[in-house]
């Protein structure tokens, strides 16, 4: 897969456009090369702003700001760790800001994921009520949990994956498919489920639904200290770029 260094402007500008569109902020503003997603949820790339190229500069940086302080929101950014960016990091540093939460944007391909398992999850066109109860349970925030699935549900053409044990639902996984790209969200497990195969399971149901779309590449993100990086690797993902979100503390 294509890392950061080869990938097209326009295909930067595509992938950014997608990950913004797959969370589903309840608004977004596009200003000067910038996407600013207006959202009260948990879901950080659904509320930080984030230009749509790996050169862009700090002039917009006080006009995001009016804007989130407009809708009564703390402005917040997401920035990949690229060279073209440094003077926009230069210029958060030196209004108060500072970086948290590293994050690795991996790229792979909707065959790899497909190719993990040959007994792919349940596939739906909306969560149901085992979903959600899986998605908030054990382990879990319910409250991020319910915010997190909010948006999901509003996003345009998503499929949620689910393993079923009985009555019960102990995996999940959302799939969005937009601007050319699949993108995985929302992977859980119940403790007590984990390390059984369930999550290759559900990305390969979301690989072959790709596939299905005639959409052949995959992006996800994935926080650097996640164990799960390793089931990614196995599904042919590398790592394109590290970012990370900006806030004042």
């Amino acid at each position: 897969m294509p890392s950061a260094e080869i990938l097209a402007p326009t295909d930067i500008q595509g992938l950014e456009r997608a990950i913004v569109a797959s969370v589903a902020p309840q608004r977004v503003v596009e200003i000067a090369g910038w996407l600013v997603p207006l959202d009260d949820g948990s879901i950080g790339r659904a509320k930080s702003a984030a230009p749509l190229t790996h050169a862009a500069d700090p002039d917009a940086i006080a006009d995001i700001e009016q804007i989130y302080q407009a809708a009564r929101l703390p402005p917040a950014f997401r920035l990949a760790e690229v060279p073209g960016l440094s003077a926009v990091r230069d210029a958060l540093l030196a209004r108060g800001y500072a970086p948290h939460t590293p994050t690795i944007m991996k790229l792979g391909t909707a065959a790899g994921l497909a190719a993990l398992s040959e007994e792919p999850a349940e596939l739906m066109d909306a969560p149901d009520a085992a979903w959600i109860a899986a998605f908030t349970g054990e382990g879990f925030d319910p409250q991020e949990g319910a915010q997190r699935a909010r948006n999901l549900t509003r996003a345009p053409d998503v499929r949620f994956a689910a393993i079923r044990q009985g009555e019960r639902t102990v995996a999940v996984g959302v799939g969005s498919f937009n601007g050319g790209w699949v993108g995985v969200h929302g992977m859980r497990t119940a403790p007590e489920a984990r390390r059984r195969g369930h999550a290759s399971r559900i990305l390969a149901a979301i690989g072959a639904a790709a596939l299905a779309r005639g959409l052949e590449r995959a992006a996800l993100q994935v926080k650097e200290d996640n164990p799960a990086r390793s089931l990614y690797r196995a599904a042919g993902f590398s790592s394109a770029w590290r970012y990370q979100y900006w806030a004042k503390p």
